[in-house]
């Protein structure tokens, strides 16, 4: 009886299953035409309803639109941030530190004091020297004692020259003015307004002259100086703009100005200088920072211009995808092109009266930019602010 089982049962289930498959191909059909009430619709009709409706959803894209300018084209070169100026603050008399008013990247102004320098020893010399001086003029007042009564002038002043030389006045003025002047230097004043690098005093510290203290930096502009090579130094100039990124602030674009051209090309590397002076305010930017530097050069006026990626190459053509529609919503409609000149940032699009299927684009069409690479002529597209964004949010 077991074996009788084992053989019937899987026959009346394979049974069963060819009776489900029969119905669901004829009997549905049968019964949906009659109204009873039973789904008529079958699988692969659900699954092509779906797929039908998800191709009409529409693809987020981005745009922006064609303009008509200047068409600035752009040298690129690297180079380095570097003070406007720059001294490195040394002793100029001995002594133990006092005080040491400043921190480093501190900002000063021109004059402010930034380290004293132990004046008692100095200040004694200046009395010393000015006492001296007294004498000497006392001396002095001795040996000209009655000279006023002189009625020639020639002869007063030739015995006053005598006596000064005799009582020594020149030589202790001299000292009086030495002596003022080191006790004026144990007090360091910065020699310009800029921000404080490369301390290397404490207080209680004796130093010697000559004794590295610190360094000053201005660095509000800072500088920039950049290798340019040769074939492109003619199509640059004093006061252009330059556009600055720098490797520290990489999400931050900084506008400079050409400064200078140094007309010397090297000979190894066949470059030449070229100075960018960028403002610097809050010091965010750093001597060292290093940058790459987009130089305004050649100026091509009135050209009909798109942003670089809305440029596509498909089958060795050049094509950009147009918007037509209104509002958010509508069609991409592919259209060839001829591009000019581009400068890494916008592309030029010029006439081709030898190819009647290219067209000029006219000034405010909206190109896409983003979103468009697989895209198909007369797409359903929707412009957005964000591809990435739209995609980010279908995926959460």
């Amino acid at each position: 009886m077991k074996t009788l089982l084992k053989v019937v049962l899987p026959l009346v289930i394979v049974g069963l299953l060819a009776a489900g498959v029969y119905w669901r191909i004829n009997g549905s059909d049968e019964e949906g035409d009659s109204g009873s009430g039973v789904p008529g619709d079958s699988v692969a009709g659900i699954a092509t309803s779906a797929a039908d409706e998800f191709a009409t959803l529409p693809i987020a894209v981005e745009g922006q639109p064609v303009v008509k300018d200047t068409l600035i084209m752009l040298v690129t070169a690297e180079g380095q941030a570097a003070p406007e100026r720059i001294d490195s603050v040394r002793a100029r008399v001995q002594g133990r530190v006092m005080e040491v008013r400043v921190r480093e990247n501190g900002a000063v102004g021109e004059g402010s004091l930034l380290v004293v320098i132990d004046s008692t020893e100095y200040a004694l010399n200046l009395r010393e020297a000015r006492a001296n001086l007294a004498q000497r003029q006392r001396q002095f007042a001795e040996l000209t004692l009655g000279d006023d009564r002189i009625a020639d002038p020639a002869i007063r002043e030739s015995r006053a020259n005598a006596a000064r030389e005799k009582a020594g006045i020149d030589q202790t003025e001299v000292a009086v003015q030495r002596a003022e002047l080191e006790l004026a230097r144990t007090r360091i004043t910065a020699p310009f307004g800029g921000r404080i690098a490369d301390l290397e005093v404490v207080t209680g510290q004796f130093i010697s002259q000559g004794d590295h203290v610190l360094t000053v930096l201005d660095v509000d502009p800072i500088r920039l100086e950049v290798n340019v090579l040769e074939s492109a130094i003619g199509y640059l100039a004093s006061g252009r703009g330059a556009s600055v990124v720098f490797s520290a602030l990489p999400d931050e674009t900084f506008r400079g100005v050409i400064e200078t051209i140094n007309p010397l090309v090297d000979e190894r590397t066949r470059t030449a200088r070229v100075t960018v002076r960028v403002s610097n305010p809050q010091g965010r930017i750093l001597p060292g920072f290093y940058a790459r530097v987009q130089l305004d050069a050649e100026r091509l006026p009135d050209r009909v211009m798109v942003p670089k990626e809305a440029i596509i190459e498909r089958d060795r053509r050049t094509l950009v995808f147009l918007f037509e529609g209104e509002g958010d919503t509508g069609t991409a409609m592919w259209q060839y092109v001829r591009t000019g000149r581009g400068n890494g940032v916008m592309v030029e699009i010029v006439e081709d009266p030898e190819d009647s299927s290219t067209r000029m684009l006219e000034p405010g069409e909206i190109v896409l930019t983003d979103g468009h690479y697989t895209l198909t002529h007369g797409a359903t597209v929707r412009l957005v602010g964000k591809v990435q964004d739209v995609e980010d949010g279908r995926t959460r």
